[in-house]
């Protein structure tokens, strides 16, 4: 399955992105309030700046404490971000993620923001696929 194959079962919201120089406060809430892990950094919705996660966020409450809320996202986001494209295979893209220990990763296409596939996103289509070919299997075994 290909990155475009997921992005297109995920619907056509789009991304969520904040501006740099946002509240942590500020993204926090916007986590909570759309039930989703991390936030694409972006001055302009199509260009990275960084992401900032839930776990960056709780890394740095248990270091500072609540003061830390009032900080800019900039001094917390990653800024060295893995990328993929439209048509990468959703298996390397789950290794990428695997390896790297992070769970989202921002699809690019002529170097814009158009995507963002989760870990859950890659292992749910890989799922779906098994699916799929153990189906296949079963049919050619029974003669189907």
């Amino acid at each position: 399955m290909l990155v475009h194959q997921i992005l297109k079962s995920k619907g056509s919201e789009g991304v969520l992105t904040v501006k740099p120089g946002t509240l942590v406060e500020e993204a926090a809430k916007i986590l909570a309030d759309k039930g989703i892990g991390t936030v694409v950094v972006s001055p302009d919705g199509n260009t990275l700046a960084g992401i900032l996660s839930e776990r960056d966020i709780v890394r740095e409450l248990a270091k500072r404490g609540a003061g830390c809320m009032s900080d800019k996202i900039d001094d917390y986001m990653t800024t060295e971000l893995v990328t993929c494209g439209r048509n990468d295979d959703a298996v390397s893209v789950l290794e990428q993620m695997t390896q790297g220990r992070f769970r989202h990763m921002p699809v690019l296409e002529d170097g814009k923001l158009v995507g963002l596939v989760s870990l859950g996103d890659t292992v749910k289509a890989r799922l779906s696929e098994l699916a799929m070919e153990k189906d296949a299997l079963e049919g050619m075994i029974m003669g189907h």
